[in-house]
């Protein structure tokens, strides 16, 4: 028989709920509901509205039981973000948006506490200012009695599986993303939290990617009519959870997992913590098998969805396709951006900001929606360049390949940009790896799937199952003399 589970996946964005259908050879995707994710700023504060997508997780529970039932539940979504629960296992506030003020100068207040240098030493964690650890020291010095108050810290996938379930813990994919964590240890460093004031008391257990943490409850099954089921905390990070599917054969590749973010980087057996990856910022986040993901964070695909919400306001609505070929016929490598700019952050006017960008780095504004969508894809290639080089120059080894997963494989633009720039071959799939991931690693948690026994069984899996493109480089010599002009804007 085939055997069917349930995945959510969340993005910043949206969400929607997966069914995987294993035939004992291959996996097939059925998408049985998708649901926006809306923030909502209240008196200044940006909240995520957990109680509406946890209504919408319910929704697709129903959906998936009318679909033919499922086997196994897991949920994977972005990182750091938090809901604090009371003693009483109540929730204390909607977790709040990564993207809200409230950490506005908390990194530089941090160095303060504890040296630079010796924080990344011991946590291993590119420092960006929405990191969970920079939210709890907002709370340390802002709403001290908020902590006080909190029994337990839950991110937001391990939230979902507590309301699903009762069970509290924090996956480990998770837990490296909150720059609390010993990244050689593997468990919360007690020296960080002593130096922020944070308390070690809130912090819940950590459990591998992979592992069996509860069942739905009975109050969960007697409201959706729905048989207690296992739920599985997978790679919930969805970085992790795309990384899962990364068709590679070989042990030393290169990965970008481009979505709303861009998340480039390596695989390693171990975190790779020097003078060099400090002075790049590069993050080491753990995965499955106990791996470590060395990787940059790069603003990706949001400054074109940013873009595009602007064009829509301005009466210009076009889909992201017809953005790309328009962007095809405009003219190339005239002008860039700083991708990681503090002011591509924030929503609002994002082209407005571009422009603003190139006039300031003396450049030729792009005035046309053609040339802002070519500008920022070829400046996400470009960039996607100067993070090859920093691993590289950190790992001592060569790539020959990047393996592109996630949403940005549908502009063929990207991908042949980012062969060009890089001078390494593009195999671009699957654009569902996170849900695939998700799957997997719940096929391996079943008992009676034994033949999806690690890492690599599952990728082989999902190549076996999926179709993937190959983009090859041309126009190197081209490509290299704006990577220098490139490198000169940022300075």
């Amino acid at each position: 028989m085939d055997k069917r589970i349930l995945a959510f996946d969340f993005g910043a964005s949206s969400g929607r709920a997966m069914i995987g259908i294993y035939n004992g050879d291959t996996i097939s995707l059925e998408e049985i509901h998708r649901f926006s994710n809306d923030p909502v700023i209240v008196n200044g504060v940006m909240y995520w509205d957990v109680l509406r997508l946890f209504f919408e997780i319910k929704q697709g529970i129903i959906k998936a039981k009318h679909a033919g039932g499922f086997d196994s539940i897991g949920i994977d979504t972005w990182g750091v973000d938090f809901g604090l629960l009371d003693k009483e296992g109540r929730l204390l506030e909607n977790p709040i948006h990564y993207r809200d003020k409230r950490t506005d100068g908390m990194v530089e207040e941090s160095f303060k506490l504890i040296e630079k240098e010796r924080f990344y030493e011991i946590t291993g964690t590119q420092f960006i200012y929405f990191n969970t650890v920079f939210q709890l020291l907002s709370l340390v010095k802002q709403r001290p009695e908020l902590l006080e108050r909190a029994d337990k810290l839950l991110l937001t996938p391990d939230l979902f599986i507590y309301f699903l379930t009762g069970e509290k813990h924090m996956e480990y994919s998770m837990a490296t993303t909150t720059q609390l964590l010993d990244a050689k240890k593997r468990v919360w460093s007690k020296e960080v939290l002593e130096a922020l004031g944070i308390p070690e008391r809130i912090l819940p257990d950590i459990v591998p990617s992979g592992t069996v943490v509860g069942k739905l409850s009975d109050e969960i099954c007697e409201e959706l009519g729905v048989p207690a089921v296992p739920v599985v905390a997978v790679a919930a990070h969805d970085t992790q959870s795309a990384l899962i599917a990364v068709p590679a054969e070989e042990k030393d590749f290169i990965f970008l997992s481009c979505g709303t973010w861009s998340l480039f980087g390596t695989e390693l057996d171990d975190p790779i913590i020097s003078e060099k990856s400090v002075k790049y910022n590069i993050s080491n986040e753990g995965g499955c098998d106990g791996k470590a993901s060395f990787l940059e964070n790069i603003i990706g695909l949001w400054l074109i969805q940013e873009s595009r919400r602007q064009w829509i306001r301005e009466g210009e609505e076009y889909g992201f396709g017809e953005l790309e070929t328009m962007a095809k016929a405009a003219p190339s490598l005239v002008s860039f951006v700083d991708p990681n700019a503090s002011e591509f952050v924030p929503a609002g006017n994002m082209p407005r900001r571009i422009r603003d960008f190139c006039e300031r780095t003396g450049q030729k504004v792009p005035e046309s929606i053609a040339e802002i969508v070519r500008c920022i894809d070829e400046s996400l290639a470009l960039t996607y360049r100067r993070a090859l080089e920093e691993i590289k120059d950190c790992t001592g080894k060569e790539y020959s390949t990047i393996y592109m997963v996630g949403g940005g494989t549908n502009s063929h633009l990207l991908c042949q940009f980012t062969a060009n720039a890089t001078g390494c071959r593009v195999v671009a799939g699957p654009g569902e790896a996170t849900v695939l991931g998700n799957l997997v690693l719940q096929l391996a948690a079943a008992e009676d799937v034994p033949e999806i026994d690690g890492l690599w069984s599952a990728r082989k899996l999902i190549a076996r199952s999926e179709k993937f493109d190959t983009y090859e480089p041309q126009d190197t010599e081209v490509w290299q003399e704006a990577y220098q002009r490139f490198l000169k804007i940022l300075q």
